[in-house]
């Protein structure tokens, strides 16, 4: 058996949260050692405890100074990265606070950036930089705005790394999930139902109802597409958003 110390690394950040821990999985799966970033060094401890493929960094990608926390684990070629932090989901555009606006762009934008840097000298021709998104991004609502104001930049970004870091053979993707039937969600939907004097049964019901197949969208199925991107045929797909919005999204492209 070859060296475990020898594999390519993975970076994922946000790598406790009900998504990050499917893509933590995926990657191991795929053979990678994983670094697993996040704030909580209890939440990271816990993860990491027992499996020798999970390198822990705590560190905050909303300030600079994780990229030189990330940085100071690295010690192999980073096959791929995957930032897929969380934001506040403030309310509509008209009432969300400005600073919470703000805060998921720096977090969503800025954390890409500084995931970039950090790995920017491992990267290898066929790296991949991969970013979750939302469908908010792309088609917005009136209750979400400060995720579809950040994922929606997030899109852009995500091209311009594909242009810079093409001459290198290293590509860029955003996977843009629906809404997910996890414990984020129930809490949006407990304030929306608090909000509208209803249960919070019928507000997941209406979120449901807005696919096409009436379904969320998985962890599961999110870290399948982050599987999908490390085949050398996802080369195309640089600059490009995956959509797995279970049939959400109306419009055109």
């Amino acid at each position: 058996m070859a060296d475990t110390q020898q594999k390519e690394i993975a970076i994922v950040v946000g790598a406790t949260g009900a998504f990050g821990q499917h893509f933590v999985s995926t990657l191991i799966g795929a053979g990678l050692k994983v670094v697993a970033v996040a704030r909580s060094a209890d939440s990271i401890k816990s993860l990491a405890e027992g499996n020798e493929n999970i390198i822990p960094c705590v560190a905050d990608i909303s300030d600079d100074s994780s990229i030189e926390a990330i940085k100071s684990v690295l010690d192999a070629p980073v096959r791929a990265v995957v930032h897929g932090p969380g934001v506040g989901v403030a309310g509509g555009i008209l009432e969300a606070p400005t600073d919470t606006m703000v805060d998921a762009v720096n977090i969503k934008v800025g954390g890409l950036l500084r995931l970039a840097r950090a790995a920017d000298q491992h990267f290898v021709k066929g790296s991949r930089i991969i970013s979750i998104g939302g469908h908010y991004g792309l088609e917005p609502t009136a209750y979400a705005a400060s995720a579809g104001v950040a994922n929606a930049a997030l899109v852009n970004v995500s091209r311009q790394l594909s242009l810079a870091y093409g001459e290198r053979g290293i590509t860029s993707h955003v996977i843009a999930p629906g809404p997910a039937d996890t414990d984020r969600m129930h809490r949006v939907a407990a304030t929306r139902a608090e909000m509208r004097g209803i249960s919070v049964e019928d507000v997941l019901n209406e979120v449901k109802a807005e696919s096409s197949i009436g379904a969320f969208t998985t962890p599961e199925q999110v870290a399948w597409a982050v599987g999908t991107l490390l085949a050398p045929e996802a080369d195309a797909m640089t600059g490009s958003t995956l959509m797995l919005d279970s049939g959400r999204r109306k419009g055109l492209p």
